[in-house]
């Protein structure tokens, strides 16, 4: 009886340990495959995304387009007139000197601040009225004034040498009997911050006039 208790014990040891290397076995033949899955997989590699120069185009500026010719040419501030002989005229009725603005109105940004600061203040209408003549000489670039303006206010900015905007000149005209101009400059200013100082300053170049 103890013989075959003893043999039972062996057996079942013996079977057990074969269950212990098949184990094993399997689970070491399951490694290599899992590696060869991990060196055969590679990387993706994208394609790499190359960004196309961009191209500036040069663009050719545009002409100023002409003015109706069908509507006067006018100034832009009310109360201007855009004509030398107009003023001259008025200037010779009234005994005032010509306040002349040479001005580019669509461009200059200096003009435009003049315009705000002087020409549209209370009280600037009241004493241009009173004192000159108004005389506006554009030089735009937006759009095209008539030709025998342009033509005229070419030749007063270089009759009084005029190379930078806003410039206001105050003056007296003549004219002889050929109908050429001669000027009297009384004195010039730029941008002013405020109507009491254009006042002044205009002021002062009338009450040396002769």
């Amino acid at each position: 009886m103890m013989k075959k208790v003893l043999c039972y014990i062996a057996l079942i040891g013996l079977v057990a340990c074969s269950g212990s290397e098949t184990a094993k076995v399997a689970d070491t033949s399951a490694t290599p495959a899992q590696a060869n899955q991990t060196t055969t997989q590679r990387p993706v590699v994208k394609n790499p995304v190359v960004s196309k120069p961009q191209i500036t185009r040069k663009t050719t500026p545009q002409a100023a387009p002409p003015r109706d010719p069908n509507k006067p040419y006018t100034a832009k501030n009310e109360g201007w007139s855009v004509s030398l002989d107009e003023a001259f005229a008025e200037s010779k009725k009234t005994g005032k000197p010509i306040l002349a603005n040479f001005t580019g109105s669509d461009w200059c940004g200096w003009c435009k601040r003049l315009d705000k600061s002087v020409f549209h203040q209370p009280g600037f209408e009241k004493w241009a009225e009173k004192n000159v003549v108004l005389l506006e000489l554009d030089f735009p670039r937006r759009f095209q004034v008539p030709a025998e303006v342009a033509a005229q206010n070419r030749s007063l900015q270089q009759s009084f040498g005029v190379r930078g905007y806003p410039t206001i000149w105050l003056f007296d005209a003549d004219k002889d009997a050929s109908g050429k101009y001669s000027f009297q400059a009384l004195g010039k200013t730029g941008y002013t911050k405020t109507l009491e100082e254009f006042q002044s300053t205009i002021g002062g170049y009338m009450s040396k006039r002769g």
